[in-house]
């Protein structure tokens, strides 16, 4: 009979503690998918959780959390193939089915940037370029988002790690973007910014929505942004580059940073920004991506 009470004392004290921590997560998942920080850890830092990565070493990509960007495929920016030369945009050249843009090692994946031998039979456009999204895959509001990445240099590239919305939730404004990473031509820094109606439709010019941040060009350097609900804090290898405010009363058109959003990784060549390729004996490029990392 004291074994029985033992034993049962046992299993309860098993399921209090299997309780304890799975409320010890730091987050709530909604819709499967979406990340949602808990209230009370919201403004602190100090004991953030890795609560979800990506290695990028499975020698392919993993379709439960990604899709590849098409310009031709992409719900979310399909244009006709016969007006791609319309485009001016960063998913100008991006492809969703060319096996040569999105190309994986042991340890990485490459998103690629090529000359197109096959303009004339196959796709018409002289570019290719390779890029993911986790539009309805994987989603998250606050926390820190890491991601490590190498970057090859050409006159004409723009590679670029962002964050769009998930949902849209404002109908009529720019639901906001974070640009974590984007690097021009052979720039030794990258720049991180900050969009929203706010900067965008209003012109707004305070608070500053962008810095740029010295990198290393020739090594892996980690890119990051920690989102709080009243704050985006932009690094680079863990050093503050700037930080971008939730100013009191200027409501949704300025802060749209209270709703999930989605990253972006892709590979971008030729626009008004960067330029045009002018030197195409540097291609192939790459942009090499070791590891994706969520802390909340």
């Amino acid at each position: 009979m004291k074994i029985k009470k033992l034993s049962l004392l046992a299993l309860f004290t098993t399921i209090i503690m299997i309780t304890f921590s799975c409320d010890k997560k730091p987050y709530v998942l909604t819709d499967e998918y979406i990340y949602i920080q808990k209230e009370e850890r919201r403004n602190d830092s100090t004991e953030w959780q890795l609560v979800w990565e990506d290695s990028f070493n499975k020698d392919s990509l993993d379709t439960n959390t990604w899709s590849r960007i098409g310009l031709f495929e992409s719900s979310k920016w399909k244009v006709p193939i016969e007006q791609w030369r319309e485009v001016d945009n960063c998913f100008r050249y991006i492809s969703a089915t060319d096996s040569r843009v999105v190309t994986f090692d042991e340890d990485n994946i490459h998103l690629n940037g090529i000359i197109n031998p096959d303009s004339v039979t196959g796709d018409p456009r002289p570019y290719l370029t390779g890029g993911i999204y986790s539009w309805e895959k994987f989603a998250f509001q606050y926390g820190r988002i890491e991601i490590k990445a190498k970057l090859d240099q050409a006159f004409g590239m723009w590679p670029a790690i962002w964050m769009l919305s998930e949902k849209d939730i404002y109908p009529d404004q720019h639901n906001g973007e974070m640009d974590i990473m984007e690097t021009l031509n052979h720039d030794d820094f990258a720049y991180q910014t900050t969009h929203n109606h706010y900067t965008i439709t209003l012109k707004q010019t305070e608070p500053e929505k962008f810095a740029t941040a010295p990198i290393d060009t020739t090594d892996y350097n980690i890119y990051s942004v920690s989102w709080y609900p009243d704050k985006l804090v932009y690094a680079v290898n863990g050093v503050t580059s700037y930080e971008y405010p939730k100013v009191p009363g200027a409501g949704t058109y300025q802060w749209p940073f209270d709703q999930p959003f989605y990253l972006l990784i892709d590979q971008q060549m030729e626009h008004a920004w960067p330029g045009m390729i002018t030197h195409p004996e540097e291609l192939p490029i790459s942009m090499t991506v070791d590891w994706v990392r969520l802390y909340q």
